[in-house]
């Protein structure tokens, strides 16, 4: 899907054809606010609202593109977590490679069904990182964020009406664990990671994963260049070398491996419960220091690369400066 200058998870207003109700391309040119229009007039400076897109809280296209994220989110989780539980119970020596290429799978055809929608992230990792680049929103990265929570709670819902309790018992339905409880000698211990490297395996993954992936699609020259299929099938595969990597590195008993997306951790942690709300904040806070630090990285390389020179109206750092009445 073209969008504007062709960003894969494009800007909102590239999603959605330019306030109608059907999904089209819309094509514009960002355009740098500080300098003076076509018309030689002086140029009407963002407010803080715009800024953070409030109008995008009573959009009905914005509500609508949202149940994309919510159904392809739920779909996910279902099929993700049905593939966790099924190569962990199989007599494979290596379960967790086998995981890794049928999620890489799984991954790259859900975007390519659900970017034409409402741009296909699926993640929150995803939206508050096109968030804060300004590509999208904060108000439609909130939108998009409650929805893909409530997705992975309707997958893991799903999930439970399908197997067995014993399964759901065992596996935990293939939510995010740091820790699990396991017999010990002398009783019950806690086996798995230390709360440190799992939150450092976070912040490291999820970066990783924005700049070796997420970054094709945010920079409209790379995405022009290699097609949308073709970013969205490298973002399926960074996300699974990840995954497998993140497994095999550690090794240990009790850990399931990088979450690097928050809400497929949330939907089994609320249907499930118990032990998998142990450590949780780390799913959640790891994936939100990875953003701001792939963001800080837009900001400092050179300013003729992912058209930094334009500044995306929805930038963080313009946000702030709308906040505190700065024009510059």
């Amino acid at each position: 899907m073209d969008s504007i200058n062709n960003v894969v998870f494009g800007d909102e207003e590239s999603q959605l054809s330019c306030g109608t109700n059907k999904v089209q391309p819309c094509s514009s040119t960002p355009k740098n606010r500080s300098t003076i229009d076509d018309e030689g007039k002086k140029p009407n400076f963002l407010s803080f609202s715009e800024r953070l897109g409030v109008p995008d809280f009573f959009s009905l296209d914005v509500w609508r593109a949202s149940i994309g994220e919510l159904l392809g989110t739920a779909v996910f989780v279902f099929m993700l977590d049905t593939i966790v539980i099924s190569t962990l119970e199989s007599d494979t020596k290596m379960p967790n490679l086998i995981l890794s290429v049928l999620a890489a799978i799984i991954i790259t055809i859900l975007l390519l069904a659900v970017v034409p929608v409402s741009g296909g992230h699926l993640n929150p990792v995803i939206s508050f990182s096109a968030a804060l680049v300004g590509i999208i929103s904060m108000s439609r990265a909130i939108i998009y964020i409650v929805a893909q929570c409530l997705g992975a709670v309707l997958g893991a819902l799903a999930l439970k009406a399908v197997v067995s309790s014993t399964i759901e018992g065992t596996f935990s339905l293939g939510g995010c664990t740091v820790t699990v409880i396991a017999p010990g000698p002398n009783g019950p211990v806690a086996v798995g990671l230390e709360t440190a490297q799992a939150l450092w395996l976070e912040i490291f993954c999820t970066f990783v994963f924005l700049f070796a992936s997420i970054w094709m699609a945010y920079d409209h020259r790379q995405a022009k260049a290699l097609g949308h299929v073709t970013v969205l099938s490298i973002v399926g595969v960074v996300l699974g070398l990840l995954v497998f990597i993140s497994t095999t590195v550690t090794a240990k008993k009790g850990y399931a491996g990088a979450g690097i997306n928050p809400a497929r951790c949330f939907g089994p942690a609320i249907v499930r419960g118990g032990h998998l709300w142990d450590g949780h904040w780390i799913f959640w806070v790891g994936p939100t220091i990875g953003c701001v630090a792939f963001y800080v990285y837009t900001k400092i390389i050179p300013t003729k690369h992912f058209n930094a020179e334009y500044e995306y109206k929805h930038d963080f750092v313009g946000v702030v400066k709308a906040l505190f009445g700065s024009n510059v």
